[in-house]
């Protein structure tokens, strides 16, 4: 709408000849602009140094209060952003500690975040009052209702095939200034960087079996990336293990390779017996 002296006061979109409105005009709504800033993102900043999550608020997990029915395309979406924005604060908060991973259990009376770390000692904390405090953190930030949500310390089994683990423990090695060449040692570990010279290279340390394409190399290689701040710059660290094929599925996968060929043991030769034929006389008969 235009007022007496013709400029436009923005409360109406203005019309074109024939009482069209230009595309690039829309009018909103007041409920769609309260829905507009109820978007707005949230910072909360958490226990690691320089470390700030911002996330709109419409992005969180369905654990949290419930804002009615939903879409399971949408519902995916705020799972994924949820448990990839867990991981990436635990991993920055637990990195000294062996954090190795985090599944997430969603059950209808609580929520349990399960953290996989190779030192769950130093997770717990003194008398369990690190894991209480993490535990506050992951309330507040994600709006979990009291006593809704719980999290529990699980020891890595075998951290030789953890390949978080030991791309973890690779970076301080380098850290500490051990050789490139010493210092790598897995399945397939790749240095990329200003490693002895200024030009950047990459190295490549590769031994035994690994899968590189198709389907089984999702289930069976389990993979790392980390980076390393070094005075010449930053290195970057990738770490893959291809895990064995376990029937129990504590160790591996529980399905075997697709191209996994079974040879069964031959059958043992059992002789044919031949049925014995009796002369019967029968009687009358010489």
């Amino acid at each position: 709408m235009r007022s007496q002296s013709g400029a436009y006061d923005g409360t109406t979109p203005p019309r074109l000849s024939g009482g069209r409105t230009p595309a690039n005009v829309k009018k909103r709504s007041s409920s769609s602009r309260e829905k507009f800033l109820s978007r707005a993102p949230v910072s909360v900043t958490l226990p690691c140094s320089g470390f700030f999550l911002e996330l709109p608020r419409c992005a969180l997990s369905s654990t949290m209060a419930s804002r009615g029915n939903t879409c399971k395309k949408r519902k995916f979406v705020r799972d994924g952003v949820f448990q990839a924005e867990l991981n990436e604060f635990l991993s920055c908060t637990l990195s000294e500690d062996g954090y190795s991973g985090v599944e997430v259990r969603v059950t209808p009376i609580r929520t349990e975040i399960i953290i996989r770390a190779t030192r769950t000692r130093e997770v717990l904390g003194d008398k369990g009052r690190r894991i209480r405090e993490l535990t506050s953190v992951v309330q507040k930030r994600f709006g979990f209702a009291p006593d809704s949500v719980e999290l529990f310390a699980e020891r890595v089994e075998n951290r030789g095939l953890c390949a978080m683990a030991q791309a973890e423990s690779l970076r301080y090695k380098l850290l500490k200034g051990l050789a490139v060449r010493r210092a790598c040692y897995g399945c397939e570990v790749v240095v990329s960087g200003k490693l002895r010279a200024q030009r950047a290279k990459s190295m490549k340390f590769k031994d035994g079996y690994l899968i590189s394409t198709g389907e089984p190399s999702k289930l069976f290689v389990d993979q790392a990336i980390r980076s390393v701040q070094l005075r010449q710059g930053v290195l970057g660290v990738r770490v893959k293990i291809m895990l064995p094929h376990d029937p129990e599925g504590k160790r591996g996968p529980a399905t075997p390779l697709p191209d996994t060929v079974v040879v069964l043991d031959p059958k043992p030769d059992i002789p044919v017996v031949q049925p014995e034929t009796e002369n019967v006389l029968l009687s009358g008969q010489v």
